[in-house]
């Protein structure tokens, strides 16, 4: 057998290949996993984006320089195992290669999950190198596998956004105002759902004029504005910015127009061909932007809360969310499948190029399987 690899170029976002290679022998307490399904979204442009400054690029290195595999999340299936804790057929959530197939080295085993202790991921963020056990993850719910993949990472890094902002007491901002760049985004209006439910913060959605009507539609922002109208909002309002769209100019003239901009939060880059380029905003106005790294504040909540009541606050929050968003009166999201390499391959250039459906949630496999 051998595995089809979706690969990228580091340098150009927009070319893409597609490699093959015959699967390796497993060696004692590895398992292969065949990966059924996997999202594609902003949120992994954002990956690749970021991929040398943020270490993505390590994960699942392609051995080759210049190319590199984005990583995504997704179920797949164990489909041979020298583990004698992982049985064949057991069902995974976690994080994955672009791939139909790929090999862990299972350690730290519980019933709900355990850690890939493949050598080169050691030093990686630990929240990316779990993986659960669908027969015992809290979270799952079988025949929602797509809503899980595409929503499940995306809220969790929108519910510590929130958490974050509320820990530090919106840095002055509350009440106040809350700016979202790029708010047709999923983690944009996780975390839009989410600030809704706090007194005193204005949840505000910036857009592109296409996508306004959308994010009107979801009831989560008190206000929704295209780009070119951030002149409707007062210059002196005490504000937080939170950026998911990585757009250099956008950030420029939030910064120059809000005198009262209490803190910038640098989330991602769904505006990939318009980014920022590293240490711009060095010289702007106000509030240094900073990049906000989920699993810092996953492991400052874990060890204030302990990780069982960090997990039951999140299961309740995603359980609200998710009621949401597949409400059938007005669902937000409305699923799209592709299956096969070609599929793969114009699935990633339309996701990459910021212009699709934001009501589109994409499922992707390339397993043979």
């Amino acid at each position: 057998m051998s595995t089809i690899e979706l690969q990228i170029r580091k340098d150009d976002l927009s070319i893409t290949r597609l490699h093959e290679a015959d699967d390796t022998r497993l060696a004692d307490g590895q398992v292969r996993v065949r990966i059924d399904s996997f999202a594609l979204t902003a949120n992994n442009i954002t990956y690749a984006a970021f991929g040398e400054a943020m270490n993505y690029w390590q994960f699942y290195p392609t051995g080759e320089d210049g190319w590199g595999t984005i990583p995504v999340w997704g179920f797949a299936t164990v489909t041979h195992s020298l583990h004698p804790g992982v049985a064949v057929g057991e069902l995974l959530y976690g994080y994955f290669p672009m791939a139909s197939a790929v090999v862990l080295t299972p350690e730290r085993l519980s019933p709900e999950r355990f850690a890939d202790g493949t050598a080169h991921r050691a030093a990686l963020p630990a929240v990316y190198n779990q993986y659960f056990r669908s027969q015992a993850d809290p979270l799952y719910t079988a025949g929602t596998e797509d809503i899980q993949a595409l929503l499940r990472p995306l809220f969790i890094t929108s519910w510590l956004i929130d958490d974050f902002f509320a820990d530090n007491d919106f840095f002055g901002a509350d009440p106040g105002v809350a700016l979202l760049s790029s708010a047709s985004s999923k983690t944009a209006y996780g975390t839009a759902f989410q600030l809704a439910q706090r007194d005193g913060i204005e949840v505000v959605g910036l857009t592109s004029a296409a996508n306004k009507a959308f994010c009107e539609s979801l009831g989560c922002y008190e206000r929704v504005l295209a780009y070119e109208e951030l002149d409707q909002l007062a210059a002196d309002m005490p504000c937080v910015y939170i950026d998911f769209a990585g757009n250099g100019a956008l950030r420029h003239a939030v910064h120059t127009r809000f005198t009262r901009l209490k803190y910038s939060a640098s989330i991602g880059g769904a505006h990939v061909d318009q980014l920022a380029p590293s240490g711009a905003g060095r010289d702007l106005p106000g509030p240094r932007a900073t990049l906000f790294f989920a699993p810092a504040q996953i492991k400052k909540r874990s060890a204030e809360w302990g990780a069982e009541r960090f997990g039951e606050r999140m299961a309740l929050a995603w359980n609200a969310f998710t009621t949401q968003v597949t409400d059938p009166r007005a669902p937000w999201l409305r699923v799209e499948h592709h299956h096969g390499a070609a599929a793969v391959q114009a699935a990633y250039a339309a996701v990459r190029s910021g212009r699709g459906d934001p009501r589109s949630g994409h499922i992707l496999s390339l397993s043979r399987g």
